[in-house]
């Protein structure tokens, strides 16, 4: 049975810093692609960043986080990291953790991928 936590989240200032953490079990860890989505009340499931399964652990991010956000993953853990930097009102967002079995290629489309975990709460005051 696969699952993926997410943890981290929390109520920060403007301009502050949190680090999400995905635990993942139950798959093939180092083969899965692992990407962070988040969704905005009223909004659609936005992409923010991707790690791919392969040995170059190529990312791919969202505009609205690059420079910002960090992602990273330990695959001895079965874990994938999100570090978020100078964050802004705007990020404010359930933030999901979820994989896909095609590990060479981070789709940018939620339909696309294959678990989910049920999301950590990120707030952003101004």
């Amino acid at each position: 049975q696969v699952q993926l936590v997410e943890s981290g989240g929390g109520l920060v200032q403007a301009g502050g810093s949190l680090k999400l953490s995905c635990a993942a079990s139950g798959l093939t860890f180092n083969s899965c692609t692992m990407t962070w989505f988040r969704q905005a009340p009223g909004k659609e499931r936005e992409f923010v960043v991707g790690i791919t399964g392969t040995r170059s652990a190529s990312t791919r991010y969202a505009d609205s986080v690059k420079g910002r956000f960090t992602i990273s993953r330990d695959n001895a853990k079965n874990m994938v990291y999100l570090q978020m930097n100078s964050l802004k009102p705007e990020d404010t967002a359930l933030y999901f953790c979820a994989s896909s079995f095609s590990g060479s290629r981070i789709f940018t489309t939620a339909s696309e991928y294959d678990y989910w975990g049920r999301g950590t709460q990120v707030t952003v005051s101004s």
